[in-house]
C-alpha cells in the first residue's frame, strides 16, 4: 500500500521497533480536512467542541490557525496511517496563561487520537504515540515542560495523561473567547505538567 503522506516533510520522524514510523506532518487545512472532521464529529470528542461543524468549516479554523504564529496544527501518522491530530501553542498567548503561572520553556499541547481499528486498541499503542509527540515537543523544539488543559470531564484524557507521566496541576476555569476569528466557551479544565527531565533524563 502507498503512503499518501510519503510527499510531505515531517518535522519530526521516529521509529519504534514493533510499531513503526511516526512522522510529525505539518496539517494542510484542505488537504487534511476530511479526516479530521471525520475524528472531530465522534461522541468521544465531544471536548473538542466541533461535533456540529461541517467539513469546510473544520478546514477554515485550521487555515486560520495556519496564520498565527503562536498556535499550530499537524498530523500524526504512523506508516502513512493517520493517528492523531496534534496542536501546539505558546501558553502565554493562550487563555491558559490566565490560569497559571507559565514559565519559561513552557508549551502547550492538545492531542486527539484517532479512533481504535477494527481490531481496538493495541498495547502500548498511546504511550508510543505520545513517547513520539514528547520528542518533537520537547527535544525537537527545545522546551522544558509540556501543559495540557483536558477538560475536567474528560476523565479517560485526564487519567491518560497521569498515566504517562503527567504531574496533576490546579483545576481551573478557562475565561470564555469571542472574537471575530475565534468562540471558545468557558472550560473547567485539570491542568497538568510533564517535565523533560521525566522522559528524557540527562
Amino acid at each position: 500500500m502507498s503512503d499518501p503522506y510519503a510527499s510531505r516533510t515531517p518535522v519530526h520522524e521516529q521509529a519504534f521497533e514493533g510499531f513503526g514510523t511516526v512522522r510529525v506532518l505539518p496539517l494542510d487545512a484542505e488537504a487534511d480536512a476530511a479526516v479530521i472532521h471525520r475524528w472531530v464529529g465522534e461522541d468521544r470528542a465531544a471536548f473538542w467542541g466541533m461535533t456540529e461543524l461541517t467539513e469546510r468549516q473544520v478546514a477554515g479554523i485550521y487555515a486560520h490557525m495556519a496564520t498565527l504564529d503562536t498556535h499550530h496544527a499537524h498530523l500524526v501518522v504512523r506508516d502513512g496511517e493517520p493517528v492523531a491530530l496534534l496542536q501546539t501553542y505558546e501558553p502565554e498567548a493562550d487563555r491558559v496563561s490566565e490560569c497559571y503561572e507559565v514559565r519559561p520553556g513552557d508549551i502547550g499541547v492538545h492531542l486527539l487520537l484517532a479512533p481504535a481499528g477494527p481490531g481496538g486498541g493495541q498495547r502500548g499503542w498511546t504511550a508510543r504515540l505520545v513517547t513520539a509527540v514528547a520528542g518533537y515537543v520537547l527535544l525537537g523544539l527545545d522546551r522544558r515542560r509540556v501543559v495540557v488543559d483536558p477538560d475536567v470531564r474528560n476523565e479517560k484524557a485526564v487519567a491518560r495523561f497521569l498515566k504517562l507521566g503527567f504531574a496533576p496541576g490546579p483545576v481551573v476555569v478557562l475565561p470564555e473567547i469571542d472574537l471575530p476569528d475565534v468562540y471558545l466557551p468557558e472550560k473547567k479544565a485539570q491542568l497538568a505538567f510533564l517535565d523533560r527531565e521525566i522522559l528524557f533524563p540527562g
